[in-house]
């Protein structure tokens, strides 16, 4: 993906629109990390998807590793350095830099 905007335009014609949020970005990650496309998700189960999302793209920032896969298969990270102290538009630059990556190597174009 050479920028935020490219990709945006991949997945709305894959998804059928734009995704709304980085949040809804990360849930789509996680998704696609779980490898496990489920209707009915637990309320909990989904902020476990998200959170594996977040994880995976700050993998790419070597803030978290993947550990493993747990007995039902759900991956799990663990954490290797703290995130420094950002304000919410570098905060969100950062995030889009890192998700604009993984979509690269996934090779989402």
């Amino acid at each position: 993906m050479d920028t935020w905007e490219s990709l945006m335009n991949t997945l709305e014609k894959m998804f059928g629109k734009k995704p709304e949020s980085l949040e809804s970005i990360f849930f789509l990650i996680g998704m696609q990390e779980l490898g496990r496309v489920e209707e009915d998700f637990s309320k909990e189960q989904k902020q476990d998807i998200l959170h594996i999302g977040i994880c995976t793209v700050l993998g790419k920032a070597e803030y978290y590793t993947f550990a493993g896969r747990d007995e039902e298969g759900w991956p799990h990270y663990t954490p290797t350095k703290v995130l420094p102290s950002m304000t919410s538009t570098e905060e969100e630059t950062f995030l889009k830099k890192y998700i604009l990556l993984y979509f690269e190597d996934k090779k989402i174009n």
